[in-house]
């Protein structure tokens, strides 16, 4: 997988793109970047910006470590089942 482009050239590009002075193919040669990299770019930028709807950067960091947490959650909530488990069947011998 290619190195990704640092976010300040990424920022740069699409300014660029957003001046309409070029058409999009050009600017993406021009910068050595694919025709649909810089289609992404400006959809993300739109998106960032509350042009277009959808999750932002932040928003999608913040649900992965939600889902993150509640995942550890789960698993301790299940480890002290177990261990409830296992320490009730010393005290109520069947």
């Amino acid at each position: 997988m290619p190195k990704p482009y640092p976010p300040e050239f990424r920022r740069d590009v699409v300014a660029v793109a957003r001046k309409h002075e070029a058409p999009l193919n050009q600017i993406a040669k021009d910068f050595g970047i694919s025709e649909s990299c810089l289609a992404n770019w400006l959809k993300k930028a739109d998106v960032e910006e509350g042009v277009r709807p959808g999750v932002t950067e932040k928003e999608s960091t913040e649900l992965r470590d939600a889902k993150k947490r509640i995942r550890l959650l789960e698993q301790e909530a299940e480890v002290m089942r177990r261990a409830v488990a296992y320490l009730s069947r010393d005290v109520n011998p069947k």
